[in-house]
């Protein structure tokens, strides 16, 4: 019987844990002038050439006040930005999780790269981040 209450507590233990790791976290830059690579985990989407069809998205064709604009609305925070790259953080409503949002200017449209700093799977919030992120605008 104490194995039920166990078992609760054990994994709440975790997601605190985890969700305390994703806030001393910061977003990955560029590398050679492009976002950088997804790891092997789901927990992620990507606008960038060369991304897996499972985690590609569209880039966002704006300029650099409409993108700021719509991450702004779609509650993120921006972190760093530069003439050709913008960072954001969205944090989860109840366990604080971040999540790095990152955009690189490509001619008339802005690559993205959305993704969860720990864990494996995010339940698909990344790519419904990016798909909000297109209806703001």
């Amino acid at each position: 019987m104490r194995l039920l209450f166990l078992i609760p507590a054990v994994i709440l233990t975790g997601m605190i844990i985890l969700s305390l790791l994703s806030q001393r976290g910061k977003a990955k830059g560029l590398i050679e002038g492009r976002l950088a690579p997804l790891p092997m985990k789901p927990n992620c989407v990507s606008s960038e050439s060369g991304t897996d069809e499972h985690k590609a998205v569209l880039p966002l064709p704006t300029d650099k006040d409409g993108l700021k604009a719509a991450v702004a609305k779609t509650g993120g925070t921006i972190t760093a930005e530069s003439d050709d790259y913008i960072s954001a953080t969205y944090t989860s409503g109840l366990m604080r999780f971040v999540d790095d949002v990152e955009f690189r200017r490509d001619g008339m449209v802005w690559q993205v790269r959305s993704a969860s700093r720990v864990g494996h799977s995010d339940m698909g919030a990344n790519r419904k981040r990016i798909e909000a992120l297109h209806k703001a605008l």
